[in-house]
């Protein structure tokens, strides 16, 4: 299954192909297509383009200041998962989907995804960049902090599945059984899905809480806009499940197979949302923002 950048061979009718595993692409056309309603979602999401420096953070600086260092714990928290979800996201669609891909305005889709995912991670950067008078404090403590450790093993396994199953197939076609290649492609868009519609959510819920009190405002602006962003996200891997079910067989019997899995796999990502929330914070207390309390378990790590 030796890929192609461009496929020179005889034209390739790209609207009686299937989104992945098809043949390699040709010239990137937007005219004729199969599935008009990813083009439409890239579009939209082009048109939302947006940069975190636009939103000014001097406020946050004195806000932050001023919270208790348990309000800063869980601030930091959440800020610290964010950031390693969307280091996931900034090359994970392009990583995992991209190299099976046989649709262009698929393809256009999953490339603007990736692109915008990045532009979420540089947004952390730069709020970290501003609150924080040692950012490498933060950053360096991603990685080793077990909880988001734990969860972000949770998050990357189906990627990596599937990226190493993938590459096996590129060099070695003969050598792979397509139809758990298929199978791995399925359960990774599945934890996407959840990522992209639960596991960001509850994290921008955090950030949103604060605002409503009156804190970190303009930090709550940048999650606003990345989760307009991910809407678009969301709304595309719920398509693209969708669609991978009626247009090959396989999909449809994996569905199947897959049902319970697939199930646990959201109710693992609540359960963690729970637990890690509970515990996270024993020995941290609870904030109290103003005259309401701000409970971390409910919103975030």
């Amino acid at each position: 299954m030796s890929r192609s950048v461009l496929n020179t061979g005889k034209n390739v009718d790209f609207t009686k192909q299937p989104m992945f595993f098809g043949e390699d692409l040709q010239i990137q056309r937007y005219d004729d297509m199969k599935y008009p309603i990813f083009d439409k979602l890239n579009q939209q999401q082009l048109g939302y383009f947006w940069r975190p420096e636009e939103i000014s953070l001097q406020k946050d600086r004195n806000d932050y200041a001023q919270l208790s260092e348990q309000q800063k714990f869980i601030f930091t928290a959440n800020l610290k998962y964010q950031t390693m979800l969307d280091s996931v996201q900034g090359r994970g669609p392009c990583l995992a989907f991209l190299p099976f891909v046989s649709l262009p305005e698929i393809e256009g889709c999953i490339v603007t995804w990736d692109f915008i995912e990045t532009i979420h991670s540089r947004s952390y950067t730069y709020i970290i960049k501003n609150l924080y008078s040692q950012p490498g404090e933060v950053f360096d403590t991603i990685i080793q902090d077990e909880k988001i450790e734990k969860r972000a093993e949770s998050v990357t396994k189906t990627y990596d599945d599937l990226i190493k199953m993938g590459y096996q197939c590129t060099i070695d076609k003969s050598k792979v059984d397509m139809y758990e290649l298929k199978k791995k492609l399925y359960l990774a868009m599945v934890s996407v899905n959840i990522l992209e519609g639960l596991r960001f959510y509850v994290s921008f819920a955090c950030s949103w809480a604060f605002a409503e009190l009156k804190k970190m405002e303009g930090n709550a602006k940048i999650i606003k806009l990345i989760a307009r962003d991910e809407n678009l996200h969301l709304a595309s891997t719920q398509m693209m499940l969708k669609l991978l079910r009626k247009e090959d067989p396989d999909f449809e019997q994996i569905a199947k197979e897959t049902e319970e899995e697939c199930i646990q796999m959201f109710v693992d990502a609540v359960d963690q949302v729970e637990r890690h929330g509970r515990t996270a914070l024993r020995g941290h207390g609870t904030g109290q923002c103003g005259q309401r309390t701000l409970q971390p378990h409910a919103y975030c790590h």
